[in-house]
């Protein structure tokens, strides 16, 4: 693999939707430093910081309108926008009382949805991928792993963005796992920081890289799991960390809700975790067994199999692999290109 030329579009900033799997009725927003938030609800406009009077604001659907409230009254508001005093990102504390609690920094808007509020956090392209690699990284994994990882999370925002009609990406597996962003001075904020403007490139475009927990000892391409085809033509590749430790698992579920799952479906796979738990089938690697009125799934792995194995990543890592030595052998036949301003040229 090398560091290569190439001309696309980029993304310095992504919309992504938190807490939509909550589908919130209420949401509190504080600041998190002491720099002051200002908020826009309609016609209204609050300034919220620890030392003033008004520290928080919480808002509320109430029908048949959603309800903005602070210490200083409330308002009726079709949506709410929170920046900092410059009008751009700040950092805050948005919370689900008594559920959740998560730290951001960029703009918040919340909008009704249906019965419930839809809250879109826009922050730069590094931001959202430090978040990512904090929420989708092993806490020690190496830095070249992590490097690996953050370059496959930027790719992915740059690709894949607009999954959603409101915004570009959710904050769920279904898109990429987020969290608070990591302290500056982490090994996870470090291989942002080193990687930072690198995407992963196939035939001279940037792709939306797949990634897994532990592929059991060989990853897998779309096609071996029902899903379409996609912009990069995965292969399958030996795990050597992998199929030395293929991490096993086993679950026994009824025959009703075994009817449609098999091996090598990964939308019945993923029916079957929402419906029982996602550690019901955790991998695409089982083989079924009826006992009974049951069925026994035994199998390897964790995650859909395909491309990146993060475990068998951070072993490479390990054994002295480079973070682009990393990325040639689960993406084969791909470059590194650096984006620069609206392009990725080097």
């Amino acid at each position: 693999m090398f560091v290569g030329s190439a001309c696309v579009s980029s993304a310095q900033e992504v919309r992504i939707g938190v807490f939509g799997l909550f589908h919130p009725h209420e949401l509190v927003v504080r600041p998190a430093s002491d720099s002051a938030l200002v908020v826009k609800a309609g016609e209204q406009t609050f300034v919220v910081e620890k030392s003033s009077g008004t520290d928080e604001v919480l808002v509320s659907v109430s029908d048949p309108v959603t309800r903005v409230w602070t210490r200083e009254g409330d308002v009726q508001s079709k949506s709410l926008r929170v920046t900092s005093r410059s009008n751009g990102a700040g950092d805050f504390i948005l919370l689900i009382p008594g559920k959740i609690s998560r730290r951001y920094h960029g703009t918040l808007s919340v909008e009704r949805s249906a019965d419930s509020l839809q809250a879109v956090v826009t922050m730069d392209l590094e931001t959202a991928v430090a978040s990512i690699v904090a929420a989708e990284s092993a806490p020690d994994a190496p830095v070249e792993a992590l490097k690996a990882q953050a370059i496959v999370a930027r790719s992915y925002l740059v690709a894949a963005k607009g999954r959603h009609p409101t915004f570009d990406f959710c904050d769920t597996t279904h898109c990429q796992f987020l969290r608070n962003p990591p302290p500056s001075d982490t090994t996870m904020a470090r291989a942002v920081l080193e990687t930072r403007g690198l995407v992963l490139i196939y035939d001279a475009e940037p792709i939306a890289p797949m990634y897994t927990r532990s592929c059991g000892g060989r990853t897998l391409t779309p096609s071996d799991v029902n899903l379409p085809r996609a912009d990069y033509p995965y292969y399958s590749v030996a795990c050597k960390y992998c199929r030395k430790h293929p991490a096993p698992w086993q679950s026994t579920i009824t025959l009703e809700e075994a009817a449609d799952l098999q091996p090598g479906n990964e939308s019945a796979r993923l029916h079957i975790d929402r419906l029982l738990g996602w550690s019901t089938v955790p991998s695409n690697h089982f083989t079924m067994q009826r006992q009974s009125d049951r069925v026994v799934l035994q199998g390897v792995g964790k995650g859909h199999g395909i491309g990146l194995c993060q475990l068998g990543a951070s072993a490479m890592a390990r054994e002295g692999a480079t973070f682009l030595q990393i990325l040639s052998h689960y993406y084969p036949n791909t470059s590194v290109a650096q984006m620069v301003s609206k392009y990725v040229m080097r």
